[in-house]
């Protein structure tokens, strides 16, 4: 059977590895329950990584991002089979939103019902401007669920109900202005644009990141106060490690050295 999901290991050294998880079902990726399977297995394996600094996830060539659930397989479905399936999506879902490292959905074309759901599980969502968005749930009979519930914190309850109770798809320049994406370029600036997020991800403490990840987990759910709470203890606890001296060293240093430059 053809391999429908690739993971491609980037290591960086010192740095940290940057996994890429591509998935390839031509025309438009779809997501069937075997592509499901596949990318949640190769996010939780990058995930167990402790060396991982990024994880980029992106469909192959220049059509789709996940174009969708697999329509084919879904008619045939009876309660227990959708319950079945439905669960599974939200399994690759909330494998993206536990993995302690930054996810970035690499956006190149059609991000359609559980495709856009998966890149709001993402952290970052860099598209290119010929992306086409939308949640076409209700027009196949069904509501749109599981991750979708994400989408008011991201674009607002005004926006989420234009998207999944009319419908329709929506560009790329109109989800951005919504907030959906963090980046928006043309496609040929697309790697050029995940690469600078990469980039700058390495360039910050690895352990900072990955409590930031965490604590921004923890201010979706928990009261102001509380999350203020788990701020200050991340805070204090991120002096149990030398991350923090070394780095606001290399920046005093920086620093210092371009005072003596005159800069």
């Amino acid at each position: 059977m053809t391999e429908t999901v690739r993971s491609i290991v980037e290591d960086r050294g010192a740095a940290g590895r940057v996994v890429r998880v591509e998935i390839d079902r031509p025309p438009l990726n779809f997501a069937g329950p075997r592509e499901i399977a596949a990318l949640t297995e190769a996010i939780r394996r990058a995930a167990a990584d402790a060396s991982l600094r990024a994880l980029v996830l992106t469909g192959a060539g220049a059509r789709a991002f996940i174009g969708g659930a697999d329509v084919e397989i879904m008619v045939g479905f009876d309660g227990k089979a959708a319950e079945a399936y439905i669960r599974s999506l939200s399994g690759l879902c909330a494998a993206l939103r536990d993995c302690p490292a930054p996810t970035i959905a690499r956006i190149n074309g059609h991000c359609i019902g559980g495709g856009l759901e998966v890149a709001a599980a993402c952290d970052l969502r860099i598209a290119s401007t010929n992306g086409k968005f939308g949640m076409p749930e209700v027009k196949l009979g069904i509501p749109s669920v599981i991750e979708a519930a994400l989408l008011p914190r991201l674009i607002g309850w005004g926006r989420t109900a234009e998207l999944v109770l009319l419908g329709e798809n929506v560009t790329a320049e109109a989800i951005d202005r919504w907030g959906f994406l963090n980046v928006l370029v043309a496609p040929t600036e697309l790697d050029r644009a995940v690469a600078r997020a990469i980039d700058a991800l390495l360039a910050a403490g690895p352990e900072a990141v990955r409590r930031q990840k965490a604590l921004m987990r923890r201010w979706e759910d928990a009261p102001l106060k509380d999350a203020i709470e788990a701020g200050v203890d991340a805070f204090a606890r991120s002096y149990e490690t030398e991350e923090p001296r070394r780095m606001m060293r290399a920046a005093l240093d920086a620093l210092e050295a371009r005072r003596r430059r005159g800069n």
